[in-house]
């Protein structure tokens, strides 16, 4: 296995103590490879970046969502009040009940949120599971198409096969295995560059289309795609015109509406390292100057700052160098 490129550098009281090695693509409005290190073309398992091209199709498969309720099936929330609110309107949507959903049961991602859930004496919830708001919308997609709800996470399954299809018809690639990601749904392994070339399609899709649509809903509703204080949220915010998806392991996706787009894997799964990273590639591919982008923000995400006692010490930060001047 090639040992890819250092990508961050974890730096205290002067001293590099730890590293993040990984690989990323960045794509131009065209469509070709502007920027890349390590082995972008390596297949991955892109966690839940998969989620905008499962939820492209269960709208393909009949499911009529859109707005924050279409945003919530394609991200993946923090279990926030608003979000447990939505995967229950969607189910109720069509005529079901939480009792269907085969996620686990989990802890908000939300740490307050989820210090206020035992306070009041909850617990786990599959409500609660980030990825409740995919299962609500694959099971709804179910009805809809009249497909059986409760093997809705067979890889055969035909709202399974339907997504398969997305995936290489948008990534232009086939899968060269099949996994169970962390809710229990199948996941295709690509690579980095394909799952950018996917999500390139999403945002130059024509509108009205299901893939369109939903890259419109996750723009136009970030909160729902992740939560109110999340990374991904603060990029899109910063950056109109931008749509971000992180996903488990180390993995961020993201497309300009004009069609650049990247992709960022850390190898060690750190995702502590990814936000960085996909600051330094969103400006290696130019996208930060454009019009109205909140150029502040990016500066704040581009570092993570480490503490000693009550004192910044240092900060996680992207490797010197790394995609050349402006990604550094």
């Amino acid at each position: 296995m090639q040992v890819n490129p250092v990508l961050v550098e974890v730096e205290r009281s002067g001293f590099v103590e730890s590293w993040h090695r990984g690989s990323a693509i960045g794509l131009d409005a065209g469509g070709s490879a502007a920027v890349r290190t390590g082995t972008p073309d390596a297949p991955i398992f892109p966690r839940s970046a998969n989620k905008p091209m499962q939820a492209v199709a269960m709208l393909r498969s009949g499911l009529d969502l859109a707005g924050e309720l279409l945003a919530l099936a394609a991200g993946s929330h923090s279990g926030e009040g608003f979000h447990v609110e939505g995967a229950e309107k969607i189910l109720a949507g069509a005529g079901l009940s939480a009792d269907l959903l085969q996620c686990p049961a989990q802890w908000p991602l939300e740490p307050e949120v989820g210090l206020d859930v035992a306070r009041g004496g909850g617990g786990r919830s599959r409500l609660r599971m980030n990825c409740s708001g995919k299962h609500a919308g694959m099971l709804a997609a179910c009805v809809v198409a009249g497909w059986p709800t409760d093997s809705y996470l067979n890889p055969e399954h035909p709202l399974q096969l339907a997504v398969r299809a997305v995936v290489e018809e948008l990534s232009g690639e086939k899968p060269v295995t099949v996994g169970v990601d962390g809710c229990g749904a199948p996941l295709f392994a690509i690579s980095a560059t394909g799952v950018a070339r996917a999500f390139r399609a999403l945002v130059l899709a024509a509108p009205g289309t299901p893939e369109r649509r939903v890259a419109d809903a996750m723009r136009d509703h970030p909160a729902w795609t992740s939560g109110t204080r999340r990374e991904e949220r603060r990029l899109m915010d910063a950056v109109p015109g931008l749509l971000v998806k992180c996903g488990a392991e180390g993995v961020d996706a993201f497309a300009y509406a004009d069609g650049r787009a990247g992709v960022v894997k850390v190898d060690d799964g750190s995702m502590r390292a990814r936000t960085p990273v996909t600051v330094a590639l969103v400006r290696a591919l130019g996208i930060d100057t454009a019009p109205d982008v909140d150029t502040a923000v990016l500066e704040e995400l581009a570092t993570v700052p480490l503490h000693g006692g009550d004192a910044t010490v240092g900060a996680i930060r992207p490797a010197e160098g790394l995609f050349g001047a402006r990604g550094a």
